[in-house]
């Protein structure tokens, strides 16, 4: 009787606190009003216009959060997985998932964000395995705490230092099944379509653990983010490789997505080029494993081309020595001990002239902001599908010029670029004027040509 007292004190309006369904969203009613009343409850907090790119969607993402100071340390947030505000509030809803109380093993990316997750998933006794930092040394490495150790030893193993001192790495062969994965997040759809910080590094993990045998379609992918990074994002931005998520976790909703969209099935190898074979060394071990098994792995550059300058490309020094014209076929790898069964295949055949390009052409980009690196160039460049052969850049003289195979192809690219808008500079993209003027391009195509005919 006391309580029906209570409820029928309320004005029409209003409604307990308690957790209400609407449309597969998990709504907290009434606990603060800004979570269930007024249209920035219900509408993106930015709105995207017709051809955007995800590059863009990142950009405008950075800003807003920046702008309106919806984050924690690291700032600023750009180029980052956002630690936004609320971000405890957020994984605080992981436990009501059924899939959480019913998971043993849960991985969990190592950003800042997911600190909390990690540390939920410590203090319900589960096993927590946290992806090497850029997969550099292997692909995740288990969080094992001291026996009996105390609460604040279990959360310092959830910190970034504790991933450091309280991890034992996990063998590329171990008989491992995940059952639940978080991710991190720029922006995420109610469909469940998810943009990362445009590195690709949470969708290649996911990608690696297929091929291990270690997630299959009953894996379940939940991300947390601030209710700012709930867009509308195209579905045709969408790719293959790209990781669909099936729970969106915000400081005040809960989202099942319910996305039929297929996740990745394993490696892409005709996505993965050189420069990511020696960023992620341990790729090389599931690409001999998976030639072993007679996949197909061809890589997006395979093609003769001057060793000299594709590491030039890649950032890495030489070694002293006369550089020598090198067909990447479908192992570029050299013959090591981690991979006894890869054979190198040196030889270059005898229709390598044919098959370099006869005359490679430049693009020329311009005004490019003085706050881009070159990294985050190629990054926006492969969102447009433009990765170019080479790439000269002169961010002193906030210009680049980029190597194409033809004319052909670089006025293609040139088209596709047309309007480019980066941090509100509208970038100047046209052939370059004075294709024999630029020496670093003639003198690679002179190298490339001679080898060749040799």
């Amino acid at each position: 009787p006391r309580l029906l007292c209570v409820r029928l004190s309320l004005q029409p309006t209003q409604s307990l606190p308690v957790p209400v369904q609407e449309h597969g969203v998990l709504r907290y009613r009434n606990r603060y009003r800004s979570r269930t009343t007024g249209p920035r409850a219900m509408e993106p907090a930015i709105k995207l216009q017709p051809g955007v790119t995800k590059w863009d969607i990142r950009q405008k993402i950075w800003d807003y959060i920046e702008k309106k100071n919806l984050a924690n340390f690291p700032r600023p947030v750009h180029h980052r997985i956002p630690n936004f505000k609320g971000a405890a509030q957020a994984a605080e809803n992981l436990p009501s998932l059924r899939e959480f109380k019913n998971a043993l093993i849960v991985k969990v990316n190592p950003d800042k964000p997911q600190e909390k997750v990690r540390l939920l998933v410590l203090e319900a006794r589960k096993t927590l395995l946290v992806p090497t930092p850029r997969l550099r040394k292997g692909l995740f490495n288990k969080i094992v705490p001291p026996p009996g150790a105390a609460k604040e030893i279990i959360r310092v193993c959830s910190t970034a230092q504790g991933v450091k001192d309280f991890s034992v790495p996990v063998q590329l062969d171990a008989k491992v099944h995940i059952d639940l994965v978080v991710v991190g997040s720029v922006a995420v759809s109610k469909n469940g379509w998810r943009i990362g910080k445009g590195e690709g590094f949470a969708d290649l993990e996911y990608a690696m653990m297929v091929s291990m045998g270690s997630i299959d379609e009953n894996t379940v992918v939940v991300t947390t983010v601030h209710d700012c990074q709930l867009l509308d994002i195209p579905e045709e931005l969408m790719d293959n490789h790209d990781l669909i998520v099936d729970y969106i976790l915000t400081p005040t909703q809960v989202i099942t997505t319910g996305c039929k969209r297929s996740k990745p099935q394993g490696i892409i190898w005709s996505k993965v080029d050189l420069e990511m074979m020696q960023k992620i060394p341990i790729l090389k071990n599931f690409y001999c494993r998976e030639k072993q098994e007679g996949k197909d792995v061809t890589l997006k550059d395979e093609r003769c081309i001057d060793e000299k300058e594709l590491q030039k490309f890649s950032g890495e020094r030489m070694p002293r020595k006369s550089a020598k014209a090198t067909r990447l076929k479908s192992d570029p790898f050299e013959k090591t001990g981690s991979c006894d069964k890869c054979e190198e295949e040196t030889e270059c055949e005898s229709k390598a002239q044919s098959n370099a390009p006869s005359r490679v052409t430049a693009v020329y980009m311009g005004n490019i902001p003085p706050s881009l690196r070159v990294s985050e160039l190629k990054n926006i460049l492969r969102d447009h599908n433009v990765a170019p052969l080479r790439l000269n850049w002169q961010g002193a003289q906030h210009r680049a010029f980029l190597d194409y195979k033809d004319e052909i192809t670089a006025e293609a690219v040139v088209t596709s670029l047309a309007g480019l808008s980066v941090s509100g500079s509208i970038i100047r993209v046209e052939l370059a004027k004075h294709q024999g003027d630029n020496r670093f391009r003639s003198q690679t195509n002179a190298r490339v040509n001679r080898q060749s005919l040799t």
